[in-house]
């Protein structure tokens, strides 16, 4: 948690995958997963005891930490009694509050309705993420929440992007969240998406492009950006991670081989073509993917897709990761998590390990070189990159950085 933590960690290629007893217990296939450890006094460090008071929303609590912290880092003051008209906040999520309905729901029977508590709604309604953000920062632009599955990060980033740049604000901060446990994560492993081979060995279990992938590993937490102006930063004195070029969004219909749970490959490779064209560069000039790639069957598809997309292929490839192998697949908040991970690489120059990819799988060595995965981490200098996200609903979304 925090920027030098967390820069450190990818640096190291340190897994925060654990195994948790309560998933055992409960007969989980998948026995693990990537929450962030939050302490009761970190908690005061964002929250009043009366804001704290019957709170029990991990999604709301990870997106507040992470926006407050991405303000700070901004020099951006908030909080005073007058209204921000400048500073809006677009910060999606998938899911909210399910843990804090589960505990309401389970507190009443059908004829006590009425006594679900009255911190309830504003826990569990979709815009909670962004409410609670907005009340705490008193940002009085845009403030709204987005929800497009595992898209929904980058998705967030390019609305607000397209918000400043239509002149409608100066500042957004963008991100999104995803809560944990139980309750969010049993359906997938009901859906046999997750893997169940490494439950007494959690470091290992996510291994995106790896010939040994046997599923994606649940994880949560949040990611979040402050994008402005760059008059308005530089004015400030503000640190500046990178320039977003521009991106694209768009679904494939759930047709020609996408599906509620599988991507159409012409919209992934669609949106990708139309990311590179909407920000003025050409394919080769792309040093780094940060992909989506989430440790299944999936990989090697996405990455015949990048390479039909840009017309690049072997030692041509650009360096590409993915964050998953060390956080596993923080859903909703994937987008942002990673996009996170994807400026502080180009910052500070370089690219971070790909965890648990030794073997990577025999179809993707067909496709690019082994080099284009550090296996370490290398130091690199990376001028543009390229994030996207793929998400439930055959929805995609591509966001283009540029380094400063």
């Amino acid at each position: 948690m925090g920027i030098p933590a967390f820069t450190a960690a990818i640096k190291a290629g340190t897994s925060g995958i654990r195994h948790f007893p309560e998933l055992e217990s409960l007969q989980f296939s998948c026995q693990l997963g990537g929450i962030p450890p939050v302490s009761e006094e970190k908690k005061r460090d964002y929250f009043t005891e009366l804001q704290l008071r019957n709170f029990n929303s991990s999604g709301i609590l990870y997106g507040v930490i992470a926006g407050i912290d991405a303000l700070a880092d901004a020099n951006i003051e908030f909080g005073g009694d007058e209204p921000l008209w400048e500073l809006g906040i677009i910060f999606g999520t998938g899911t909210s509050g399910v843990d804090k309905f589960r505990e309401a729901i389970y507190k009443v029977d059908d004829h006590k309705v009425r006594r679900l508590g009255s911190t309830t709604v504003a826990q569990t309604m979709a815009s909670g993420i962004s409410a609670h953000l907005g009340g705490i920062t008193g940002a009085a632009n845009r403030v709204t929440t987005n929800s497009s599955a595992c898209a929904t990060g980058t998705e967030a980033i390019l609305m607000g992007y397209e918000h400043i740049a239509n002149g409608n604000a100066t500042q957004m901060l963008c991100g999104s969240s995803s809560d944990h446990g139980p309750y969010v994560w049993g359906g997938f492993d009901a859906m046999k998406v997750l893997t169940y081979k490494h439950n007494l060995e959690p470091t290992k279990a996510s291994r995106p492009m790896s010939a040994s992938a046997s599923g994606f590993v649940p994880g949560s937490g949040a990611g979040a950006l402050l994008l402005e102006s760059l008059e308005s930063a530089e004015q400030r004195g503000a640190t500046i991670y990178a320039e977003v070029l521009g991106g694209h969004v768009n679904s494939g219909g759930q047709r020609n081989g996408g599906s509620m749970t599988a991507p159409n490959s012409e919209a992934v490779k669609r949106c990708i073509r139309l990311a590179v064209e909407s920000s003025g560069i050409l394919p080769s000039e792309i040093d780094y993917i940060n992909g989506h790639l989430t440790a299944t069957i999936k990989d090697p598809v996405e990455i015949e897709n990048w390479c039909d997309a840009l017309g690049r292929r072997g030692a041509d490839f650009p360096y590409i990761n993915s964050l998953k192998g060390m956080v596993g697949h923080c859903l909703a908040a994937s987008g942002s998590v990673e996009a996170v991970s994807t400026v502080l690489q180009m910052k500070h120059g370089f690219v971070f390990p790909s965890v648990n990819c030794d073997d990577t799988h025999p179809e993707i060595s067909k496709l690019i070189a082994s080099e284009c995965i550090p296996k370490k981490k290398i130091s690199a200098e990376i001028n543009t990159a390229i994030k996207a996200s793929f998400g439930f609903g055959d929805v995609n979304a591509c966001v283009i950085f540029r380094k400063i």
